[in-house]
């Protein structure tokens, strides 16, 4: 009998499944000759006997760890790993390097396989986060990329071997791995019920009544804030925020309570007249919390976020550094890192932050040199890191901590970039983009860093200059498909030197690849930079030393679409509005909501102006309280416009 789950087991898998020096140690073992005599018995039970006289039994239909093995090693080893390589090496058809594609489900398996394959105890676990919801997003087998896998919120399930539950991979730590694999499983059960990719499994039917009154609460002081604006917002209101907000967390409503925490900071920014406070991202997060609101009875957990623990701790990580970025206030500076978690295929951030004296003004290039795991930020922000110390949050960022000696080791990346898997590394990225599928408005999205992140390759350099009416550095590059991209990089004052070690990054003839946020702007593919590589290495501009005094070309001009202009036009007078209060509206700010009205017709977008014009209707003739509701319609309405604007073109 032969035993496919064992020939479908890839080196990569087997390195997943244990180490890679556990893999290389069986490998050498076997070549100089003291690998095991194999024999399988009618049942597929596969046993190895080793010269040492250990003896390792492979029990069909269950994984690795299910092994039997007489060594002294408590958990894995490498007898199993060695009997496994003898196996495939002694196979009558060892598996043909172009097979086709096995196309299956981890749905198919039902609750009894479940709980043989991974026992009760962890389905009784992952019954109650189901009972509590869950979200998840599916990925099916493709040509390119032939293991499904399942992204839950805080962790990976993939599924290397075919129709096999015993050699599911996770990042979760070890004592999770049963109740993840098992709400894997129903994620996908849930997805091909629903023919889709994006799923919430389970939970309540009905919200709490604590939760509705978070909720209700939040509205309120969103409400109040919208009538009388940001100056009349004081502390005792920004702690009416910060108690709503934790309310909201409290009763699982995670994703508007970052919708709430970010306003309080846009309320400080303001107060202390820091440039982080925009009249535009305070417009947002008003409108952000009322969709969420009214989206909620769609798809509670993806709107409002689910019960799930706040973190999740993961087995030993290897991550790989794609660069940071800087900001702060006058009180403090901030670091987010990035990296590739490349077994999950997805982006996670680490978040640093510095408090400041009053005399302290540092740079992102002072900033390099801070320690962070024992290493300066540069050699962080570029490095492989390789942890048995990390913690994921439900919006992807990471926590990690060196623990005991070598327990998180920080080492230069070299070539990982090129390394990654397809999920993160773009050699095409308009079909890159075509497969992302489509998303909810972002507006409902859930608050997820780094989502967007990427390595994108780059086959050559088209175009390279400064706008210095908007700051901002452009580039027009080509990737290996033949498909041309938009780099925009906006100037960083906290960043001086930023945008001129970009610019000679990119005109470097060593240019490989570019990590960043990679979407879509008025038809186009944009990204956002965050780090180059280049034959030299990893340059991160955010950490750059210079002062920005470079003489760079200045980028063509390209005027936005009529559509564009007028839908930004249009936002800006509502932002005005939400910044000085409905009630405290000036002459200017009621002026621009009417041009803004009429430039909308103008361009054919009839149904946008008719929100503007219940506005400024409502506001004349029943006052501001009764245009809350008005304000909230038309802000949603028109942002989601200029979504959708941007992304098709």
């Amino acid at each position: 009998m032969t035993r496919s789950d064992l020939l479908a087991l890839t080196p990569d898998t087997l390195a997943s499944l244990a180490n890679r020096g556990l893999v290389k140690r069986a490998d050498k073992d076997l070549a100089a000759g003291s690998g095991p005599e194999v024999t399988t018995g009618d049942d597929g039970t596969v046993r190895g006997t080793f010269p040492d006289g250990t003896v390792t039994v492979l029990p069909p239909g269950r994984g690795l760890d299910a092994a039997d093995c007489t060594c002294a090693a408590a958990g894995m080893c490498r007898h199993r790993i060695a009997l496994v390589l003898a196996y495939q090496r002694g196979a009558p058809q060892q598996p043909a390097a172009g097979e086709p594609l096995v196309d299956w489900s981890p749905g198919a398996f039902d609750d009894d396989a479940l709980a043989a394959a991974l026992g009760r105890t962890a389905l009784t676990a992952a019954q109650r986060v189901r009972g509590r919801g869950y979200t998840a997003r599916v990925h099916r087998p493709t040509a390119d990329d032939p293991v499904p896998r399942v992204e839950l919120p805080t962790c990976t399930v993939r599924f290397p071997v075919p129709r096999a539950l015993g050699y599911a991979l996770t990042d979760a730590a070890a004592a999770l791995r049963g109740e993840v694999v098992t709400l894997a499983v129903w994620a996908f059960r849930a997805a091909d019920a629903q023919r889709t990719t994006e799923v919430c499994v389970g939970g309540r039917t009905t919200t709490p009544p604590a939760a509705v009154e978070a909720m209700r609460a939040a509205l309120a002081l969103a409400d109040e804030l919208l009538l009388d604006g940001v100056r009349h917002a004081g502390p005792v209101f920004a702690g009416s925020l910060r108690r709503a907000g934790r309310a909201l967390a409290a009763t699982s409503l995670h994703w508007p309570a970052g919708a709430v925490e970010e306003l309080r900071e846009q309320l400080d920014a303001y107060t202390a007249r820091e440039t982080r406070y925009t009249p535009e991202r305070l417009a947002l997060l008003l409108a952000e919390l009322h969709a969420r609101h009214r989206a909620a009875g769609h798809d509670p957990a993806g709107v409002l976020g689910t019960a799930e623990a706040p973190v999740t701790p993961l087995r030993r990580v290897r991550l790989v550094a794609l660069g940071c970025r800087i900001g702060g206030t006058a009180r403090d500076r901030t670091a987010e890192t990035y990296f590739a978690h490349a077994d999950a295929g997805i982006a996670l951030v680490l978040r640093s932050r510095w408090d400041l004296t009053e005399d302290q003004r540092p740079t992102g290039h002072d900033l390099s040199g801070r320690r962070l795991l024992g290493s300066p930020l540069h050699a962080l922000a570029t490095a492989n890191v390789v942890s048995e110390h990390t913690t994921r949050a439900a919006d992807r960022t990471v926590t990690l901590s060196r623990g005991r000696i070598a327990a998180t080791s920080v080492t230069p990346a070299g070539s990982a970039w090129t390394e990654l898997p397809r999920t993160l590394l773009v050699r095409d990225t308009a079909a890159h983009l075509r497969a992302a599928g489509e998303r909810p408005p972002r507006l409902i999205r859930p608050r997820v860093a780094a989502d967007d992140v990427r390595v994108v390759m780059v086959d050559a350099v088209e175009e390279i200059g400064y706008d210095p009416a908007a700051q901002r550095l452009e580039a027009v590059l080509r990737d290996p498909a033949g498909n041309g991209f938009h780099l925009h990089a906006e100037y960083n004052p906290l960043c001086p030197g930023g945008l001129d070690a970009l610019a000679a990054a990119l005109a470097d003839d060593g240019l490989r690849a570019v990590s960043g946020m990679l979407g879509r702007s008025r038809g186009r593919i944009v990204l956002d930079p965050l780090a180059v590589l280049t034959a030299d290495g990893v340059t991160v501009p955010d950490l750059a030393p210079g002062v920005g005094d470079s003489a760079l070309e200045a980028a063509a001009h390209r005027p936005p679409d009529p559509v564009t202009a007028a839908l930004r036009a249009a936002l800006t007078a509502l932002a005005d509005a939400a910044h000085q209060g409905l009630r405290h509206l000036t002459p200017a700010t009621r002026t621009a909501l009417t041009d803004g009205a009429d430039r909308l017709r103008r361009t054919g977008l009839n149904g946008a102006a008719a929100r503007l014009d219940d506005l400024t209707r409502t506001l004349h003739v029943e006052g501001a309280p009764a245009a809350v509701p008005h304000w909230v319609t038309a802000q949603i309405r028109l942002t989601t416009t200029l979504d959708l604007h941007q992304e098709d073109g």
